[in-house]
């Protein structure tokens, strides 16, 4: 086995045996999707400080030396402006990386190969730190050992380097793609360990969706800090895809000028209703609610209901426990006349008009209801939402049992739940 940190720093010299430099750097491919994965090229820094690149092939390794199996002058000069790839030993030795089982950040203390140049994984273990500060033949065999804590190379998600994208397009490299296929909340918990810059290369590389669902996942202020370095652009696509009610919180936190900024670059129906939750208070009914629900006429079946419910779920992805009957669908502004679950939905005739299954006794708040009372009532009446009308009892928008439940908690304590339907 080979420790990039052993071999930094090696003599290599040529085939009479004289020292034409040393080895300085490993170099791989920037994109990993496959393993197993093998060093691009190694980089040897000559005599006038001149850095070659060099097929890993073409040297051979001997008591600590490496040996150049070509003449000199069949070596290519290496320009970093021109390179694609990923220099093991500045962008990810002694940088943080995503060990995507554990689905944790961890630092890397050394990267560890087998003998032919393939790439094992990185160790973070103290060992692995303790082989870089002491002499080799002070460690011996332990020098040697393969650390139980090695994490393999196709686990790894790297974050030390990124490809700068060019005006209007987005990052999207992701080395081996498994973090994408993480649950939003385990992303989350993996950005609340970085900084907000690297947290931020994380948020960019992932579909829009799975972005916005691991935002959704964050508490605010890092929200914040994660969107202050996202492209203005790529910001605003993210919280047109956010609930409503996260963006607008969001948003609400942000300096006026940027948030005026990203409101601008969202598309005119999503940032209206944004603009309508950014009027109220934060700490009101009005400040929790969100204004993805669902009206009906009263007059529809339950098979109408059934298909709109469907339909909304497919279109804007909205997962709602109630629908609530109005006279008139269409109207800007709606009276509740009554409201009935999805499980009564379920169990109905599918011919069976809404105005005979609805509860008329519906409960409500108000905008500038506090959320404790809010909680209260839904905690009262078991209620996963309620509706939150005005004073002439138009419905604004109604409040979910997570964002009500959220306010109970300590801030510290406070995480995204996941959507209960």
């Amino acid at each position: 086995m080979l420790y990039l940190s052993q071999v930094l720093g090696s003599t290599v010299e040529n085939v009479q045996h004289e020292r034409i430099g040393r080895l300085i750097d490993v170099l791989v491919a920037t994109a990993m999707h496959e393993a197993p994965v093998f060093p691009r090229a190694l980089l040897i820094e000559g005599e006038e400080d001149q850095p070659w690149r060099v097929p890993a092939e073409v040297l051979e390794r001997h008591d600590g030396q490496f040996r150049l199996l070509i003449p000199v002058a069949e070596l290519t000069v290496y320009t970093e402006e021109a390179s694609e790839e990923t220099s093991l030993a500045h962008h990810v030795l002694d940088k943080q990386v995503i060990d995507v089982e554990r689905k944790k950040a961890v630092r890397v203390n050394d990267i560890c190969f087998d003998d032919h140049w393939r790439i094992l994984g990185v160790d973070n273990s103290n060992l692995g730190l303790i082989r870089r500060l002491a002499p080799h033949w002070l460690l011996g065999g332990m020098s040697q050992q393969l650390p139980a804590t090695l994490i393999p190379w196709d686990q790894v998600e790297l974050l030390g380097h990124q490809v700068t994208p060019t005006p209007g397009t987005h990052l999207s490299r992701s080395p081996s793609g498994q973090l994408a296929e993480l649950h939003p909340a385990d992303i989350a918990e993996i950005v609340q360990q970085l900084t907000p810059h690297e947290g931020a290369r994380i948020i960019e590389g992932l579909d829009t969706e799975t972005a916005a669902d691991t935002m959704e996942e964050m508490d605010t202020e890092r929200q914040r800090h994660i969107l202050e370095n996202i492209q203005s652009e790529r910001a605003a696509d993210i919280l047109e895809t956010m609930e409503p009610d996260e963006a607008a919180d969001l948003l609400a936190r942000l300096p006026e000028e940027r948030a005026q900024e990203l409101l601008n670059l969202m598309t005119p129906e999503e940032s209206e209703e944004v603009q309508e939750l950014l009027e109220y208070e934060d700490n009101t009914a009005g400040g929790l609610m969100t204004t993805e629900y669902l009206t009906l006429n009263q007059t529809r079946t339950v098979a109408d209901a059934l298909t709109a419910i469907r339909q909304d779920i497919q279109e804007n992805d909205v997962r709602i426990a109630y629908i609530y009957c109005v006279a008139d669908e269409l109207q800007d502004e709606q009276h509740i006349l009554g409201v009935i679950s999805l499980w009564e939905l379920l169990a109905a005739l599918p011919t069976q008009p809404l105005q005979e299954l609805m509860e008329t006794d519906v409960i409500t708040v108000q905008p500038d209801s506090s959320p404790h009372e809010v909680a209260e009532i839904m905690a009262k009446y078991n209620l996963l939402a309620v509706p939150v009308v005005s004073s002439e009892g138009i419905l604004e928008g109604i409040v979910t049992v997570d964002d009500a439940l959220d306010v109970l908690l300590p801030p510290e304590k406070r995480h995204r739940q996941n959507r209960m339907y």
